[in-house]
């Protein structure tokens, strides 16, 4: 499996100077190949080859005045930030054609020399891991890198990027082995939340830390300053970055409080089960704040990929199974209740259930007849596939 290493980078002056020159050529490398298709779209003439616009805007470009000074960063630079445009226009061509799933891809767009993130990306053969520690890029020089871990097995590709913030970091792609651990006989069922972040089956509650919330005051005082300063000036250019300071720093906590609490719940969890939930629309009502600083959507993407590389199960269900209706003790369905109703008691049973942790039980029960019949097809077809939602009785696009 593939995974990404960070680590912060501390350049010198002359190669935060090399590095602004390269992230300048390969956004320009970008829109040249970008403009050179849409002319071409415009013109009625076939889309150009990945190939013929390499050669088009990058070989024959350096032999030209105007663009002589591409010559001057390190080629892979450039043919990787075409080779970024080429995947952008196949993205984009999935979602019209319907072979990509999700939400809608737009078709790539000029990159800005004002964007507040800037990168550049290099393969095996424009970088090297020096022995003294220090990450060679090509055309760059050394660059001092904080080992925070050690790095599992060789790169092959490396990410260099500059945050709003004026940050550097570098991202490494590695080839690994999942690491599995000792097979467990416990499986939890989480249901996400915004009173508690999340409650599992087994009645543990993880409160929400609300990093955004507790960090309200000084943002508040930051974009006041900023908005007193005339654009384009360079007291709006400080602000600016006092203000991606702050922002950075509440995502930063919130990131290492997700690795941290995901981390927990994979190793004690044989088999994990979450309910598929519908961020992007509940980002767009009153609670949108709320449901951003939770950071629901990298939670369970932590909860993924940390199950496929220590050998656990991850299964999510269907958004609309009734798991707050439904007593998780004799499995009737009591009906829906407001939110305001944190405990309830059923009409058949008696049974008395904390509504969160009663949902999660739910997910649990949902997420283990999911896995149960996804085993039962697999050995019918002798081939280890999940079975679709719509044989459970729950339409799979809602």
């Amino acid at each position: 499996m593939q995974l990404r290493y960070n680590y912060r980078v501390y350049p010198s002056a002359p190669q935060r100077h090399e590095l602004a020159r390269a992230f300048g050529c390969a956004r320009v490398v970008f829109n040249d190949g970008l403009r050179a298709r849409q002319e071409a779209h415009a013109a009625g003439e076939p889309y150009i080859k990945d190939t013929d616009l390499q050669k088009q805007v990058i070989t024959a470009a350096k032999r030209t005045e105007e663009r002589a000074w591409l010559g001057e960063v390190s080629s892979v630079v450039l043919v990787q930030s075409l080779r970024d445009l080429h995947t952008a226009y196949r993205n984009f061509f999935s979602c019209v054609t319907g072979k990509r799933k999700g939400p809608t891809m737009s078709p790539p767009r000029f990159r800005s020399r004002k964007d507040n993130r800037q990168s550049i990306r290099l393969t095996a053969n424009g970088f090297s891991l020096r022995a003294n520690g220090r990450l060679y890029v090509a055309k760059v020089g050394e660059l001092r890198i904080r080992w925070s871990r050690p790095l599992p097995a060789t790169p092959t590709s490396v990410t260099v990027i500059k945050d709003a913030t004026d940050r550097y970091w570098a991202s490494f792609v590695i080839d690994t082995d999942p690491q599995f651990l000792p097979e467990l006989d416990t499986e939890t069922g989480i249901d996400l939340g915004l009173s508690h972040f999340a409650v599992l089956s087994d009645g543990k509650k993880i409160s929400a830390p609300k990093f955004l919330r507790r960090a309200e005051g000084r943002l508040r005082r930051l974009q006041k300053d900023l908005s007193r300063k005339a654009k384009g000036s360079n007291n709006r250019a400080k602000a600016r970055k006092l203000v991606a300071r702050q922002h950075a720093k509440v995502a930063d906590r919130r990131r290492d409080w997700h690795h941290k609490e995901s981390t927990k719940i994979i190793r004690d969890s044989q088999a994990v089960y979450v309910e598929d939930l519908a961020v992007s629309g509940l980002g767009r009502t009153r609670l949108a704040k709320s449901v951003h600083d939770a950071g629901w959507s990298a939670f369970v993407a932590m909860l993924e990929y940390k199950a496929a590389k220590h050998g656990r199960y991850f299964g999510k269900i269907g958004r609309f199974e009734p798991t707050s209706q439904v007593c998780s003790a004799c499995g009737v369905k009591d009906g829906p209740k407001p939110l305001h109703i944190r405990s309830w008691t059923c009409g058949k049973c008696g049974a008395v259930h904390d509504r969160d942790v009663n949902a999660a039980r739910n997910v649990r029960a949902a997420g283990r007849a999911d896995r149960l019949n996804a085993s039962l097809s697999a050995d019918k077809t002798r081939a280890r596939v999940p079975a679709q939602r719509v044989e459970a009785g729950t339409h799979r696009d809602g």
